[in-house]
Formats: structure tokens, sequence, C-alpha cells
């Protein structure tokens, strides 16, 4: 069952559906088997044989109804990533010039403003434990490519719609690839192999082709020279 508080992208939407799925999980409903959530809706998968339909939904409906789910706390135990990223370059960030451009700015505002904020982690997708990192400023509700970038590098940080894509596989983007960081969102051989989840943030902090060298050579932790803080 889904239940969707916008047809289009906004932090309020977004809010809702993650405090929405850690309500229903909060209920702990007999026949309620997984919950998850997308940008803007909340998933609920059940056994029918356990928990009816109707009653499934009207309990939902219920609880809907609740509160302002827009202006709701979002989930407990979230985690702010400082993650160093370098910008720009032939190598990490090959259409940096395109998307600031396409931003109405240059490519150093660009980079200010990517790194100005920690970004949500919108939903999971795509890819295995592949975030979706949202709002960028409406200045950036850019369009994706017409053509396909044949391959962008696990780490590729990627921009359009407001939104960046840091990827977890190695994989054809129609993103524009504006920088590199050395954090792994999947790691198939961890104990939790996505490394993040909705509603955690992320800030990029912008570095020296040296230094995010330096960060690289001693990291077994697929952290990528990350800081971990807890959110409450």
């Amino acid at each position: 069952m889904l239940v969707t508080f916008s047809d289009v992208l906004t932090d309020g939407a977004n809010s809702a559906a993650l405090a929405f799925r850690a309500a229903v999980e909060a209920l702990g409903l007999d026949g309620v088997s997984e919950t998850s959530t997308s940008l803007t809706s909340t998933f609920v998968t059940y056994d029918p044989l356990l928990l009816a339909r109707d009653a499934l939904r009207a309990r939902l409906q219920e609880l809907t109804e609740d509160r302002v789910w827009s202006a709701a706390p979002l989930p407990t135990n979230r985690v702010l990533w400082t993650i160093p990223a370098v910008f720009g370059g032939e190598e990490a960030g090959p259409q940096l010039e395109e998307a600031a451009r396409l931003a109405g700015v240059s490519p150093d505002v660009a980079v200010a403003e990517l790194c100005a904020k920690p970004l949500r982690v919108m939903t999971l997708g795509f890819a295995p434990g592949q975030p979706y990192l949202g709002s960028l400023p409406k200045n950036w509700d850019i369009p994706r490519q017409s053509d396909l970038t044949k391959r962008v590098p696990i780490g590729a940080i990627t921009v359009a719609i407001r939104q960046i894509v840091l990827f977890s596989t190695s994989t054809p983007t129609g993103w524009r690839q504006v920088g590199k960081c050395g954090f792994h969102a999947f790691r198939p051989n961890a104990p939790e192999p996505f490394a993040l989840k909705p509603g955690d943030e992320i800030r990029f902090r912008s570095v020296s082709d040296q230094d995010f060298a330096n960060l690289q050579a001693g990291d077994q932790s697929g952290d990528g020279g990350a800081i971990r803080e807890g959110l409450g």
C-alpha cells in the first residue's frame, strides 16, 4: 500500500514520507512486513493473511490525519556525514563548467553552493544504497543530459533537478558529473552494506587534488576521509 504526500518533490513532502514511515514502524502492526520510502511516498508491504487490506487502509488513513506530516520531526538516529571531495577537472568533475553555466554561476560559485549546507538523503535508489540528495537552490533546477555519459566511477558527484546523486556503483548516467569523493555508499562485504539511510545528511567539503589523494591513501573503511556526527 502506497501513501503519497505530493506529486511534486518538495522538502516538506520528503520530510512527510520519512516521518510517516517511522510512525508506521512504531505502530508495530501485525502483518506489516516491510516499509520503505521514495522521494515523496511511504510504501507499506503487508501479509493479507495476517492483516486485512481494508483494516490496514483504515489505520493508515487515520494516521495521515493525525498531524501535519510535512512539519513532523524527522526520524531519530540520523547521521551527518562531512565528505571531502574534489570538484572539476577532466577526471573528477568533467561537466562542472557546463553544469555551472546552466545554473547561471561561475564554477567557483557552483562549488561553493554545492558545499554550502548539508543535503538530506531523500531516498535510496537506482543502485544499491545510492542516495538522492537535496534540495539544492532553485538555480540548480537544471535538466538531465539528452545523452548518456557512458560510465561514471563509484563516488561520482552528479547533479540535476535540484538534486545530487552520489554514485554507489560505476554505471552510465544522464546526470552531469561535477565532482568525486572516496565515500562508498554501498559496501557489500560490510555488516551493514548500505552506509546511508533516508533522513541522513551529507555536506561536501571541497579539497585539493593532493589533499584528496592523501585522504584516500590510507582509507580501508570506505568512508573516504568522511567525518560522521550524530543528528539525534
